[in-house]
C-alpha cells in the first residue's frame, strides 16, 4: 500500500489525495509539515516539500509528478487526457493552479489558519485584504473565461485539471472566503461541482473536523 509522507490541509497533497481516491486506490497518510523535516524525509524530497509518495521502497516527491506516475501505474479510470493537445491544455491549467491560484489564495488561509488557529499569532487582515482585493481578482477573471457549463474543463471530462485548480479553493473556504458568484459565476459553479465529488467532499470534511479540534 503507498504511503502520501504530508498533511492534508496541504493542496498539494490534497491533489495527490484526490486523485487516489478518484482511481480507488488505498493509501496511508503519513503526517510530515512543510517546516521542521527530519533527515530522512529531506533524503526522499530533496526541495523540502511536500507531498511524497511512497511504495515498495520507491519514493518520489511533487504533487504533479507523483499524479502523473499514479496515472501510468493506474490508468483506469484516466485523469489524463489521450488527446495531444487537450493533455497539455490540462497540464497548464494544472500549473497555472499550483502557482498562481496557490501564490494569490495561500495568504488568505496562511494568515487565518495557520497564523490565527494553529501558531496562534494575530493574523495580517492588511496581507488577507491586498490578496482578494487586489491580487485575485485578474486570476478568477482568467479562470471565470475557462470555466466549463458541464464537468470538466478539458474536453468535458473530470481529469487532472479541475483537481488541481479546486484544491485551493479548499484552503480558501477554510480561511472564510469564497468564490463571489455573482461576480464570477461560471468559475464558483464549477469548482462547486468538483467539491461536491466524492473524493473531495470526504477530504473536506476531514479537515474540517480536524480545524475544529483545534483550540
Amino acid at each position: 500500500m503507498p504511503t502520501i509522507h504530508g498533511v492534508n490541509a496541504s493542496p498539494f497533497v490534497r491533489k495527490v489525495r484526490v486523485v487516489l481516491e478518484e482511481k480507488g486506490i488505498a493509501y496511508e497518510l503519513n503526517p510530515v509539515m512543510p517546516f521542521g523535516q527530519t533527515p530522512e524525509f529531506k533524503a526522499m524530497s530533496p526541495l523540502g516539500k511536500i507531498p511524497v509518495y511512497e511504495e515498495d521502497g520507491f519514493s518520489v516527491p511533487d504533487s504533479s509528478v507523483i499524479a502523473q506516475y499514479v496515472e501510468r501505474k493506474h490508468p483506469t479510470p484516466p485523469l489524463y487526457p489521450a488527446n495531444d493537445e487537450s493533455f497539455a491544455t490540462a497540464l497548464f491549467l494544472e500549473e497555472y493552479a499550483d502557482t498562481k491560484l496557490i501564490e494569490v489564495t495561500a495568504p488568505v488561509f496562511v494568515q487565518r489558519v495557520i497564523n490565527k488557529r494553529i501558531m496562534k499569532i494575530e493574523p495580517n487582515e492588511e496581507v488577507v485584504q491586498q490578496a482578494l482585493s487586489e491580487r485575485m481578482p485578474p486570476v478568477l477573471d482568467w479562470l471565470e473565461s475557462r470555466a466549463p457549463d458541464g464537468d470538466g474543463v478539458v474536453d468535458g471530462r473530470v481529469g487532472i485539471a479541475d483537481i488541481a485548480d479546486a484544491s485551493p479553493f479548499v484552503n480558501l473556504e477554510h480561511g472564510g472566503e469564497r468564490i463571489d458568484a455573482k461576480r464570477w459565476p461560471r468559475l464558483a459553479a464549477w469548482i462547486a461541482r468538483v467539491h461536491a465529488r466524492p473524493s473531495f467532499k470526504k477530504l473536506i470534511e476531514e479537515e474540517k473536523a480536524g480545524f475544529a479540534s483545534v483550540k
